[in-house]
């Protein structure tokens, strides 16, 4: 009985850690947050005449997403450059709604600390602006760590009513209140590629 006794108290930290390595591997090769190296998004623009605008791809790397955008017929100018949390861009561009924000916090990059998570900071879907040349073409490369583009994670873009870009009128001023950006001028809805 005494030589049982010994192998039980002997075997059973053992055992512990033998579960506790499962679910840390387990969590480590896919689990509801850990980034999937390599999904590709894009959205296909369009103005709210249905005029073409351009694409925004999108490429997720280990600590983030890389957002790509090209576009075309933009005033020159600054303009907000947002995700929103709809996947919809008709009747009208309302329809995409508010900006993503999943972990519901305050507004602007002045809260951006990002844990690489999307659990804390300004809304997932803040992107910096965007600037049209006279042209009104405008390219600009993001990287952003308030998306994901796995299903399941809060912060996923692929949740289940989808998410859209929006290209507003006028620039955001990053601040702690959402500023005035005026008219959306451009809608994509977001796709897996």
């Amino acid at each position: 009985m005494a030589n049982r006794l010994t192998w039980a108290v002997l075997l059973a930290p053992l055992g512990i850690a033998i579960v506790v390595g499962l679910f840390l591997l387990t969590v480590r090769a896919g689990g509801a947050a850990e980034p999937e190296v390599g999904l590709t998004a894009a959205a296909e623009l369009v103005s709210p005449s249905g005029d073409a605008i351009g694409t925004v791809e999108f490429r997720q790397a280990a600590t983030g997403v890389l957002v790509m955008a090209d576009l075309k017929g933009l005033a020159p100018g600054g303009h907000a450059f947002i995700i929103h949390e709809f996947g919809s861009c008709s009747p009208d561009f309302d329809a995409a709604g508010d900006h993503f924000n999943p972990e519901e916090t305050d507004h602007g990059f002045v809260h951006s600390n990002w844990e690489g998570n999307g659990s804390a900071g300004a809304h997932g879907g803040d992107l910096p602006n965007i600037y049209a040349a006279a042209d009104g073409s405008a390219r600009a490369d993001f990287f952003t760590q308030g998306i994901i583009l796995n299903s399941g994670p809060r912060h996923s873009v692929f949740d289940d009513d989808g998410s859209a870009i929006i290209v507003h009128e006028r620039p955001d001023a990053y601040g702690e209140e959402e500023s005035d950006t005026g008219a959306r001028v451009a809608c994509g809805i977001i796709r897996r590629t």
